[in-house]
Order: C-alpha cells, then sequence, then structure tokens
C-alpha cells in the first residue's frame, strides 16, 4: 500500500497497518466532533508517525499512484472537518 503524506512525500507501507490506522482515523473523526483541537493535533501526529515508523519512504523521483492521501501534521481543526468528513480518511 502506498501512503502520500502532503508535503513529505510518499510511503510503502504493509496492508496489515490498515486497521490501526483506521482506528486512529475513527478517533479523529470523533474528536473533531468534540472540537477538542489539542487532541486532535496529538492524534494526527501519533496517525502520520505511524506511517512514517512503519513505512520505507519512496524515492521522491519515484511517482506512483497513492492508496491514501494523508494531510499534513499542521492542519487546522476547521480545515481537518472537510479532510476527515463522514467516515474519515479510511471508509470502514
Amino acid at each position: 500500500m502506498i501512503i502520500r503524506v502532503i508535503n513529505e512525500g510518499q510511503y510503502e507501507v504493509n496492508d496489515d497497518l490498515l486497521d490501526d490506522l483506521n482506528k486512529l482515523d475513527n478517533e479523529i473523526v470523533s474528536l473533531l466532533e468534540s472540537g477538542d483541537e489539542t487532541r486532535f493535533r496529538d492524534m494526527l501526529r501519533e496517525f502520520v508517525s505511524m506511517i512514517r515508523d512503519n513505512g520505507t519512504s519512496l524515492d521522491p523521483e519515484t511517482i506512483v499512484e497513492s492508496d491514501l492521501i494523508v494531510p499534513p501534521e499542521d492542519l487546522t481543526l476547521s480545515e481537518a472537518t472537510k479532510v476527515f468528513s463522514g467516515e474519515g480518511l479510511i471508509p470502514d
């Protein structure tokens, strides 16, 4: 699975990581509903860190289609409501 983190690059990750990412994605959606910006930022950082820690960074010269596009860590709460709407980044 290829995941692009906006403003950072692409990572190849094992498909097994998708379940863990989906749990965080669902938590982020819940935090958006509660308006807890501090906790939201922490969870988004954890989401992106999980990708970095478990993925292999692709050469920036290599461009392949991404299976998932993740916003940057500095995304604001108001911006996130547009990105994480409905089921979030990862449909259940």
